[in-house]
């Protein structure tokens, strides 16, 4: 009806910096959010970020452009969320250490003899969460909160080692800030993903929304343990990553895609999923100050990297 349809690359940049846009809501799977989110920013809009990838893999940039144009990066995710509820109004220097919660995916109990023989379908169930099929399995490998804590890093601006992850099956604890004098905020909701996307895009107002309320004595209980890392090693790698910084967070993210896609199709057991990605992390070359272009080789070798 005479009005321009936009397609491809070019028509997310144009969709991302849309004149009549106060907020962009990045929700693309994988690399292609990357670039419309700079563009967002740098036309002076806030960006609200649904995908890992552009913060895994860009985070210092993304976070940068965001100051210069002195917009507002709000997370989506509902840890991030919780954590960004957390420390509202307080004083980043009284921030001890930030607590992801995980609810620790179909195989919480599983034994080390398990894991080789788990196939899609299994992967694929997940205990609290309707997802998809990507971040399901990255949830069943751990890989999803690995990914989640190098975006805190870079979202909340605090180092690796005070970025801490505890198993919480029941998900009613999203996530948690732990101050220096010991007190402990956390945000409590039911498992719905309705309330984060609609504090992001009301931010910095609450309104009435369509989750249902929380009934803590029907709850019951909410339990916590240490995540095993002996036994699934995706959160030691991206502490890994994210410590180092550089092109490694881009080279574990593209890596750990190109082994999930190659586990979901057969090609792949498991285990390989992580030990794929531990070898691309080995052998793909390290910047520690990467360009845009470079973070686009750095993912493109280690999807190679992984289908060797």
């Amino acid at each position: 009806l005479g009005r321009p349809v936009h397609h491809g690359a070019e028509g997310l940049e144009t969709l991302a910096t849309h004149p009549g846009a106060d907020l962009v809501l990045v929700a693309i799977v994988g690399t292609a959010g990357l670039k419309p989110a700079l563009a967002a920013l740098a036309s002076g809009k806030d960006l609200a970020v649904a995908s890992k990838e552009i913060l895994v893999m860009a985070g210092e940039e993304v976070m940068a452009a965001a100051a210069c144009a002195g917009r507002r990066v709000l997370p989506v995710d509902s840890e991030h969320n919780a954590i960004f509820q957390c420390l509202e109004g307080k004083d980043p220097a009284t921030v001890k250490r930030l607590i992801l919660t995980c609810s620790g995916g179909p195989f919480r109990k599983a034994g080390p003899g398990d894991l080789a023989s788990v196939t899609p379908e299994q992967a694929l169930r997940h205990p609290t969460w309707s997802m998809g099929r990507k971040i399901s399995v990255d949830s069943a490998t751990l890989f999803n909160k690995g990914l989640e804590m190098i975006e805190a890093r870079w979202l909340f601006g605090i180092p690796m080692e005070r970025i801490d992850v505890v198993i919480h099956p029941q998900s009613i604890v999203h996530s948690m800030v732990e101050f220096v004098d010991g007190s402990i905020l956390a945000q409590l909701g039911s498992t719905d993903m309705a309330l984060p996307i609609q504090y992001a895009l009301t931010y910095p107002d609450r309104v009435a929304g369509p989750c249902a309320p929380l009934d803590l004595a029907t709850l019951g209980r909410l339990e916590f343990e240490p995540p095993r890392t002996e036994l699934f090693p995706a959160l030691d790698l991206a502490r890994r990553a994210g410590t180092a910084g550089g092109t490694l967070p881009a080279v574990l993210n593209a890596a750990n895609e190109a082994a999930v896609d190659a586990f979901l199709e057969g090609r792949l057991p498991f285990p390989g999923i992580w030990e794929r990605v531990a070898a691309a992390m080995d052998s793909v070359p390290f910047v520690e100050h990467p360009t845009l272009d470079q973070l686009i080789d750095a993912d493109r070798a280690a999807r190679a990297a992984v289908l060797d």
